[in-house]
């Protein structure tokens, strides 16, 4: 399949991961035009399985599915107790006399890999790392088309060496987690007018906006910017079908308060609106230790915070255009999207 037959609109929804993206969501987007994209990376392999016949059950149009490139680390005893003490004036706050150790760091990726392979969607995006050649073949071989996800021109062009078929070039304004790995992730700092232009300019492969997308203006700006389509996180969480807490949605549609990028939460920077969770964490945050170590830590945090509806103690991943979300049935979002955008090109 060629990138352009993965979709009509040139809309992309973004592969959100921790239960935003349901296979409704996924389905919904995909049979309105754009392709909808689930995220595979935190799941085990049977439940990645799970929730792809559920997709292909909604929905015949292709889809795409998105993993974290890593490796499963083995950090000491000591570096776990240090990371639990840097943590402690946020779950002595939940009256904890002690942070619940996670039964393990992360999911295999190898498994998920060949779980992938096995299920043969139309593409799949990958992010926090880069691919082995091989794997990029094994991804060929089942006609499965590879999108690399990219904050500088040097990566752009790693993963297009590598065989890539897309890259999605994603600004500084962009929700969640960072994709970079060249480099630190402090120094990949450009914004998305910046970035995509760039990117554009160094490579010969399809590139995917993303960054402060909300509208079909935004959208204008990106195709001219040189992308062939965008991909937008925030502005499909606030969507019916998202499967966001209801609490962190209500903060997204009000609008209210602003975002940074942190890592205390992860271990990797990401985007959200800022909480109690990031003040507290500031100080030492550049301490806490990499992702997956420290997303796992604080695992048992925002799984309490969820019970109470406790948005302070929430990671509300969100891009810095989250104000401007519009919600409505994700479907009718695309649909939106593609009139206002051929109005504009009218």
């Amino acid at each position: 399949m060629e990138f352009e037959a993965l979709f009509d609109v040139p809309v992309i929804q973004g592969p959100m991961a921790g239960g935003a993206c349901t296979p409704e969501l996924v389905a919904a987007v995909s049979n309105a035009g754009g392709l909808g994209a689930f995220p595979g990376s935190l799941l085990a392999p049977q439940v990645i399985e799970e929730q792809v016949a559920r997709i292909r059950s909604l929905t015949s149009r292709p889809f795409m599915l998105n993993f974290f490139v890593q490796g499963t680390p083995a950090p000491t005893d000591e570096e776990v107790e240090h990371a639990i003490d840097l943590l402690r004036p946020v779950w002595t706050s939940l009256g904890w006399s002690e942070l619940p150790h996670p039964k393990k760091w992360n999911e295999d990726f190898a498994a998920q890999f060949d779980t992938l392979v096995a299920l043969r969607p139309a593409a799949a995006s990958f992010t926090f790392g880069i691919l082995e050649a091989g794997q990029v073949e094994r991804l060929h071989a089942a006609g499965i088309l590879v999108v690399g996800t990219v904050t500088t021109v040097e990566e752009a062009l790693a993963w297009q060496a590598l065989g890539a078929d897309a890259v999605v070039a994603s600004g500084v304004e962009a929700g969640g987690h960072r994709g970079t790995f060249i480099g630190r992730q402090e120094d990949a700092t450009l914004g998305a007018s910046e970035l995509w232009p760039q990117v554009a300019a160094a490579v010969a492969i399809p590139v995917i906006a993303a960054g402060g997308i909300m509208t079909s203006a935004d959208i204008k700006r990106a195709l001219a910017a040189g992308a062939r389509a965008v991909q937008m996180g925030t502005a499909f969480l606030v969507t019916d079908e998202a499967g966001i807490h209801p609490a962190y949605k209500a903060r997204l549609i009000g609008g209210s308060g602003s975002t940074r990028l942190t890592r205390s939460f992860s271990g990797r920077y990401a985007r959200g609106i800022e909480n109690r969770f990031m003040q507290q964490m500031a100080a030492v945050e550049a301490r806490v230790p990499p992702y997956p170590i420290q997303n796992a830590l604080t695992g048992p945090i925002r799984a309490a915070a969820a019970a109470s509806g406790d948005t302070e103690l929430m990671s509300m991943w969100a891009g810095t255009e989250f104000a401007r979300a519009r919600p409505m049935p994700a479907g009718r979002l695309v649909e939106l999207l593609a009139a206002e955008l051929q109005s504009l090109q009218s």
